[in-house]
């Protein structure tokens, strides 16, 4: 069973906004073992949309289609619809009456022309109501093929994806089980790990297919499986993950959503030890990645970006004899400020960061690139050097990577 997703809209063409709908009903899809062939994005023009549902149609099952169902005279994909289907508006009464309480309960009051106009519905359509918006989904068979078009808003759509979409095809298909399970690693470049692993690859069963998904230092290993007995699947991919982990255990950090800062919180929770952070070049990446994650205030107690010069002997009480000297980004600044963040904090584990992200080298005088990365320990120092190149973007990502994964090595390490 194949499916493909159609996006409309000139914001997704130009860049103005990215196309989060089509990542959502994808994953939605593959829960209930639909596979998607193909995501296309379109301009709201009506030639380009009658194009994309007829090429659709030829080669799909399942045609799922965001945007262009607002009120306004750019949004045509109403309209258009009704022409691929021979089809005319009608008025659907209880489309009007939840957009008249929706704004009888609203700031605008005034209910337009324009509003009404939502409430009509091509004849020949099954209505999904719409509890988060004025715009109805709608579900057309034609022959044994499914359209289903949905508003563009995310809430809205995903809203109508779960509580509609999914359970109409689970009702309709009876489509195989997929299922995915991710191992994430650190450390390790993925042509490395690939050679390391490759006789293992090799003597996967058939319908399980793996997937590299490399990104800064972390490489995610994707595990996907098709069959019709859940449990079967299940163990199948169960058994190949501990043959796996048998051989690179030492470099796995987690599974599915897990991240290199959900690793470090648990292991500093469940030691029951706390964390402290200084950045310089890394700009608060580091502590901004560790705090979104729920339950981070067991562990973390604090941070400072002393991005500044000044502030590093300001704020962190560092020696400017030690900057002049050593410059800013060096093992010996990197050094005094993971101590001197450790001691303010009174923390067991300190971060600190310091190097030269470019374009300049300011008051550096490392090559653009140059980060040090210090991890203060309850026993120990440990500074290094790296350089992840002149990208600055990268530079800053891989040194936010790399810092958190020395601390996890030093926490497991740790007595």
């Amino acid at each position: 069973m194949k499916a493909e997703i159609i996006t409309i809209g000139d914001e997704i063409l130009i860049g103005q906004i990215v196309d989060t709908n089509s990542a959502f009903i994808a994953k939605e899809l593959n829960k209930i073992g639909i596979s998607v062939y193909q995501i296309t994005s379109i301009q709201d023009e009506k030639k380009h949309i009658l194009t994309a549902l007829k090429e659709a149609e030829s080669r799909v099952d399942i045609i799922i289609v965001t945007g262009g169902l607002g009120p306004t005279k750019d949004d045509i994909t109403k309209h258009t619809i009704c022409e691929y289907f021979n089809d005319t508006l009608i008025q659907d009464n209880s489309v009007l009456a939840h957009i008249t309480e929706l704004f009888k309960n609203s700031e605008h009051k005034i209910l337009t022309k324009t509003n009404v106009q939502q409430a009509l519905v091509p004849s020949k359509a099954v209505v999904l109501h719409n509890q988060n918006g004025t715009a109805p989904g709608m579900y057309f068979n034609k022959g044994n093929k499914d359209f289903i078009l949905l508003p563009g808003v995310p809430y809205e759509m995903e809203a109508l994806i779960k509580n509609k979409v999914i359970p109409k095809l689970v009702s309709t298909y009876n489509t195989p089980y997929i299922y995915h399970k991710t191992v994430i690693t650190q450390g390790v470049a993925e042509s490395v790990l690939a050679e390391q692993i490759s006789e293992w690859e090799d003597n996967l069963p058939t319908f399980i297919k793996l997937a590299y998904l490399p990104n800064l230092g972390i490489v995610k290993l994707r595990l996907s499986a098709v069959g019709i007995d859940r449990d079967e699947v299940e163990k199948a991919v169960t058994k190949e993950i501990e043959e796996l982990l048998s051989q690179i255990k030492d470099i796995v950090i987690g599974f599915d959503e897990d991240s290199p800062e959900i690793a470090i919180a648990n292991l500093l929770i469940e030691k029951k030890q706390t964390l402290a952070i200084a950045e310089s070049c890394t700009g608060g990446l580091i502590a901004s990645s560790i705090t979104q994650n729920e339950g981070v205030s067991a562990f973390f107690k604090g941070a400072v970006v002393t991005y500044d010069t000044s502030s590093k002997s300001g704020i962190l009480d560092i020696d400017k004899s030690i900057i002049q000297e050593h410059s800013v980004a060096s093992k010996a600044v990197a050094k005094a400020m993971v101590l001197s963040v450790k001691k303010k904090f009174d923390v067991d584990y300190a971060i600190a960061t310091t190097g030269n992200t470019g374009p300049t080298t300011g008051n550096s005088s490392s090559e653009i690139g140059t980060v040090y990365i210090a991890i203060a320990t309850p026993e120990k120092v440990l500074i290094e050097e790296f350089n992840f190149g002149k990208n600055r973007f990268k530079v800053i990502q891989r040194a936010k990577n790399k810092a958190l994964q020395l601390l996890r090595k030093e926490i497991l390490r740790s007595k």
